[in-house]
């Protein structure tokens, strides 16, 4: 094992094991806010990989980051709300709101620091060895500074507003995470204002780099690339922006405001006419973070502090600019191959790749596709010959992320036009795909398809499509089951699997969910599928519940899961006891992980691995033994309170033998033997990366990308 990264919430204050053996002791839980701080420090360890391209490495720095932004969006602004409220929900692990944001600004500060600590220290000055180079203004030449200073009279100063601060012009409301500059003024305007202090805002449509024309780099190679930061262009010409004041200072800082959007489902008529209000809001909500440059004096930064309303703790002093997600743009700007992961052409299952016809083959078998090692193209291909065979009735399909453009739902409005019966489940809650979702909606509709948006209070996350088709025998139902989004994109980035089925039974549950969906009806029992809100959660709790009876007998008891998040009280008391019993169990975890291992007499016989690499880990798999006769399911759903009993799920099991053994190895007992890229979880909360340890080297993703892959 290699050494912890940081040193994350211990246990401090541990009671005895006979303490512990209560299973409702806070100091058995990991608070799920520090837990998920906890996965951006191993996102940011890639950063320190030498083994990754550079350009790899860069981007894991980024993500880190716009994982961060969205930690304070969502879950501190949350908390925040709150403590505003004086509420007092604790969790599991006993935080009180307020408490468990004064843990989150330590370690969220740590992580902070060491952001910008790689990017100074590590990444500058490998991209410096690449001919990659940041010009910082001390360094421009009298021929840089004539260019940038044209630039900036022909490509900021006509879209840039400064605002000089004074009783008529009052401290603006500024954009969620936009860049903005507070300029410290001195003497009078021509109107005899003394207005102390102008803020500038920088608009989103002008880029945060850059590049500077070869001719102008004298000590440039052909193959050289030279850049200069927008803050540092801006900074440079403050003054043109108030001309004629003494300029005393210029400091950039973001915001960051609470993101979420919140509708009283039960009170609005109509939840697409309410989002779409609730979405002009979203750039405004309450300020959770201030940014700042560390060179701000202290008497700014407590000025802004005291304009949102935030203390010391939302403050954070940066070396470097205030947004290092838009620094993303660098990794596009350059054509250097080698400084990224190879590309590759994702495989198809051979049964796939002899024969063309889509239906004729799920009809042969169950299709298994391991994304992105597997391609998406067949699960878009088979929307799109139904959506073509004029056997096919009807077509419905749940949407909840789909990205721009999407050929699914080009070919599910191809569909409706050509009169087949079209139904789309869209997901309008979809965090931060609200805006994609109502239009996609509303091409939907304008094709004739029938739209809805789920059921009042339950967000629908589970991942289907039902084709109805016309054969010789009568109406068969076709069907596709994942554990990820129908988005394209994303299933070339995240590992996720899914089925392609005409088994009458899972057609038959999968037809009874749409119908729960779309109308109204009694709770309808499904022979195959396990559903949220009704019986995912109980069949979860039944199967622990076996292994630990199995275990108490003397017989084996085997559960291994891999999963997104795991913070559900009851699964994780169920799993305390089952270990206390004996039951052998491995649990593959990306993000969040309240559950403690490795507790002696509580969970002596629970590991946690989380896996992070090239891939974003995305599926939902639950094993057991089960007295031999094994169980297999694949889900859509975390082991979290939200997706076991607040959102509509299901899980599928994976009766085909050979499909049954694929997932076994490929989506299980390989990320158990990875010593490359997996972390182990200790009782105290920290992680520690795994190594090979005189082992051969194995990493599941490079595995399975060599061997699944088509090149």
């Amino acid at each position: 094992m290699g050494n912890a990264m940081n040193k994350p919430e211990s246990l401090e204050h541990a009671p005895g094991v006979a303490e512990l053996l209560a299973l409702d002791n806070p100091a058995l839980y990991i608070n799920r806010e520090l837990s998920l701080i906890q996965f951006n420090w191993r996102v940011l360890n890639q950063a320190l990989d030498e083994s990754l391209p550079l350009f790899e490495r860069l981007k894991f720095l980024f993500i880190s980051a716009s994982n961060l932004d969205e930690f304070f969006e969502v879950r501190v602004a949350d908390l925040v709300e709150q403590t505003i409220y004086e509420a007092d929900n604790r969790g599991p692990d006993g935080l009180t709101p307020a408490e468990a944001l004064a843990e989150i600004a330590k370690a969220a500060h740590h992580i902070v620091d060491e952001q910008y600590r790689i990017l100074n220290e590590v990444m500058f000055p490998r991209l410096e060895a690449e001919r990659v180079r940041f010009v910082r203004r001390r360094n421009w030449t009298p021929e840089i500074t004539a260019w940038i200073e044209e630039l900036f009279l022909r490509e900021v100063l006509p879209v840039v507003s400064p605002v000089a601060l004074d009783p008529a012009h009052p401290f603006p409301r500024l954009v969620n995470k936009s860049l903005h500059f507070i300029v410290e003024l001195d003497g009078k305007d021509a109107f005899g204002r003394q207005p102390g202090y102008g803020i500038v805002h920088v608009p989103r449509s002008l880029p945060r780099i850059i590049r500077l024309p070869k001719a102008l780099c004298e000590s440039c190679s052909d193959d050289g690339h030279h850049f200069v930061f927008l803050s540092s262009i801006i900074h440079a010409h403050t003054q043109e922006l108030f001309p004629g004041m003494k300029i005393n200072g210029c400091y950039q800082f973001r915001l960051t405001r609470d993101s979420d959007v919140w509708i009283d489902e039960e009170r609005t008529e109509d939840i697409a006419t309410a989002l779409k209000k609730q979405l002009l809001s979203r750039p405004f909500g309450n300020a959770v973070r201030l940014e700042v440059s560390d060179a701000c004096p202290a008497h700014v930064s407590e000025y802004l502090l005291q304009q949102f309303d935030l203390d010391e703790r939302h403050l954070y002093a940066v070396n470097g600019p205030v947004n290092l997600t838009r620094l993303m743009a660098i990794t596009q700007l350059i054509d250097r191959p080698e400084l990224k992961f190879p590309p590759f052409t994702p495989g198809l299952p051979k049964r796939l790749r002899v024969k063309a016809d889509i239906f004729d083959v799920v009809r042969q078998g169950d299709v298994l596709l391991n994304h992105p090692f597997e391609g998406f193209t067949p699960i878009i291909d088979f929307v799109r010959k139904a959506a073509a065979d004029p056997h096919v009735l009807a077509i419905k399909q749940t949407l909840y992320r789909t990205g721009a453009d999407s050929e699914l739902v080009q070919a599910l409005i191809d569909a409706a036009r050509a009169g087949k019966e079209v139904t789309a489940v869209v997901e309008l809650r979809a965090r931060f795909d609200e805006q994609a979702n109502l239009e996609l909606a509303s091409q939907l509709q304008e094709a004739g398809a029938l739209v809805v948006y789920g059921v009042v209070g339950y967000k629908t996350h589970a991942k289907m499509i039902l084709v109805v088709r016309r054969e010789a025998e009568g109406l068969r139902r076709y069907v596709h089951l994942g554990t990820g989004n129908y988005h394209a994109s994303t299933a070339k980035l995240y590992t996720d699997f899914g089925l392609l089925t005409c088994d009458p039974d899972i057609g038959e549950d999968v037809h009874k969910v749409f119908q729960q969906l779309t109308g109204t009806c009694k709770t309808l029992k499904l022979k195959k599928l396990w559903q949220s809100p009704f019986t995912l959660h109980k069949n979860l709790l039944t199967h622990i519940q076996k292994e630990t009876e199995h275990a108490a007998a003397g017989r084996p008891g085997r559960i291994i899961a891999r999963m997104n998040a795991l913070t559900e009280e009851h699964v994780i008391r169920a799993l305390y006891k089952a270990s206390q019993a004996g039951v052998q169990i491995d649990l593959i975890v990306r993000g969040i992980c309240a559950l403690r291992p490795g507790v002696p007499g509580v969970s002596d016989h629970i590991r946690v691995r989380s896996v992070v690499g090239r891939f974003l880990e995305h599926p939902r798999i639950y094993y057991f033994f089960n007295d031999g006769e094994e169980k297999l399911v694949c889900a859509s759903a975390d082991w979290m309170d939200r997706n076991l009993n607040r959102r509509i799920e299901v899980a599928f099991p994976v009766d085909d033998k050979k499909l049954f053994e694929r997932i076994k190895k490929e989506g299980l007992q390989l990320y158990l033997d990875d010593n490359c890229q997996s972390w182990e979880l200790k009782s105290d909360g920290s992680y520690v990366k795994c190594a090979p340890d005189g082992q051969p080297e194995l990493s599941a993703q490079r595995y399975l990308l060599e061997r699944l892959a088509a090149g």
